[in-house]
């Protein structure tokens, strides 16, 4: 079983590829930096290979080696995104074409690629995982450009799902809240509210992803997570409260 993790040199990709590889399977982790993802695959027998998401040539070229290498794509778990928090008469055309160039393109490349290889190969049919978020549902203040790419993520997990029938292909989406990496490290010293204020908000251990994502990659094909929420027990959801 062979799966593709994007993002996986750190945070929530490396726990994915790390709990993937745990339940036996054979991981390339992507990324922009190397050694990131040498460090996730280990001794594993997975291959590394530095990726740019925002571009067309280098998705290519990450499904290409994989499938040179291993002759197939069972899994994609289309983790790669980038955030931003300003407020939205403050954020530059460079600065919002940014976040939609990874979180909503860089999503789409890959999983179209993904869609490509699983079609056509044999037997046919795979799983693809996008990485929305929470704020695809109850978005944060001042995030308009993560919150936007993320609400089109789940566009994207619905009609891959719808086409993917024809060819044995499942794509589900995790929302996921929380997660501790260096992403959230802020949060301890306070987050702010939908009503003006800052405050801690707790967080959960990443390696609950990992599994989660281990879990839906598990079943089989005619079964599917459409959507799953891992979430911080505590944090502020529902509501933003």
């Amino acid at each position: 079983m062979i799966a593709v993790v994007t993002g996986a040199g750190s945070g929530i990709g490396r726990a994915a590829a790390q709990a993937l590889m745990e339940a036996g399977w054979t991981v390339v982790a992507a990324g922009r930096r190397e050694a990131p993802l040498v460090e996730t695959i280990g001794d594993s027998g997975g291959l590394a290979v530095p990726t740019d998401v925002t571009d067309p040539d280098s998705v290519a070229s990450l499904f290409s080696e994989t499938q040179q290498a291993y002759g197939r794509v069972d899994l994609l778990f289309n983790n790669a995104g980038a955030g931003l928090t300003k407020p939205v008469t403050e954020i530059a055309y460079d600065e919002w074409q940014a976040v939609v160039n990874v979180n909503l393109t860089g999503t789409f490349l890959c999983a179209q690629a993904a869609f490509r290889a699983m079609a056509e190969q044999d037997p046919r049919g795979g799983r693809i995982i996008n990485n929305g978020s929470i704020s695809a549902y109850v978005p944060r203040p001042q995030a308009i450009a993560y919150n936007a790419t993320k609400h089109a993520v789940s566009g994207i997990t619905k009609s891959l799902a719808l086409e993917g029938r024809a060819f044995d292909i499942a794509c589900g989406q995790i929302d996921i809240g929380n997660a501790a990496t260096e992403m959230t490290e802020r949060m301890s010293g306070g987050v702010l509210q939908a009503d003006g204020s800052l405050a801690a908000e707790p967080t959960m251990d990443v390696a609950n992803v990992g599994r989660a994502v281990a879990y839906m990659a598990s079943l089989p094909l005619d079964a599917n997570v459409q959507t799953m929420t891992v979430m911080a027990t505590k944090m502020p959801f529902v509501g933003r409260g």
